[in-house]
């Protein structure tokens, strides 16, 4: 079952695996686990499947170009605007969160998003399982896993309010506070 390839993978990789040339993940649609050998955040268990995520997302209008090498690497190196993982890694840690560029994005600044990156590079581990429709079973798997990261779908889940107060408290402030480069 697709479940327990995620909770109960054969190997878990680490960034610099996905992130090497020739990188580890392939470039092919499927969902995405990640494991954290140090939990985020006290309330959350450590060596466990935490989030789960997929690649590309279904898309009605126009075709993506996402695949799990490219997703999976934006979230070991990428930002907050563009990855929910990171922004809600982030808020868990502590960083602060600010406005950047135009004022619209928000990130962890320059700083913040260079010490989630360490953090993660050094705690969280990712999995995979190739799909071609890796969107039906986003759903069941959300619906049957205890996943305290995915808000999406996931009210059920009873970190689900602390998490969702938590990154509601941070764009709060972010808004707040002046916009950095």
């Amino acid at each position: 079952m697709l479940s327990s390839l995620l909770t109960e993978p054969d190997r878990l990789w680490t960034a610099a695996e996905v992130l090497a040339r020739p990188s580890a993940a392939p470039p092919e649609p499927g969902v995405y686990g990640w494991h954290f050998d140090v939990a985020p955040h006290p309330d959350l268990p450590a060596k466990t499947l935490l989030y789960v995520g997929i690649a590309p997302r279904k898309m009605t209008t126009r075709s993506s170009t996402q695949h799990l090498r490219k997703r999976v690497r934006y979230h070991y190196r990428g930002n907050a605007e563009g990855s929910t993982l990171r922004l809600t890694l982030g808020c868990l840690l502590g960083l602060e969160l600010r406005r950047v560029g135009s004022g619209k994005r928000m990130t962890f600044g320059k700083d913040g998003e260079t010490r989630l990156t360490a953090w993660m590079a050094e705690h969280a581990r990712v999995c995979w399982v190739q799909h071609p429709e890796p969107w039906s079973w986003e759903t069941e798997l959300i619906a049957q896993l205890d996943l305290p990261l995915n808000l999406d779908q996931n009210k059920h889940n009873p970190f689900h309010p602390q998490l969702t107060a938590l990154r509601a408290q941070a764009r709060q402030l972010a808004r707040t506070l002046p916009i950095v480069g």
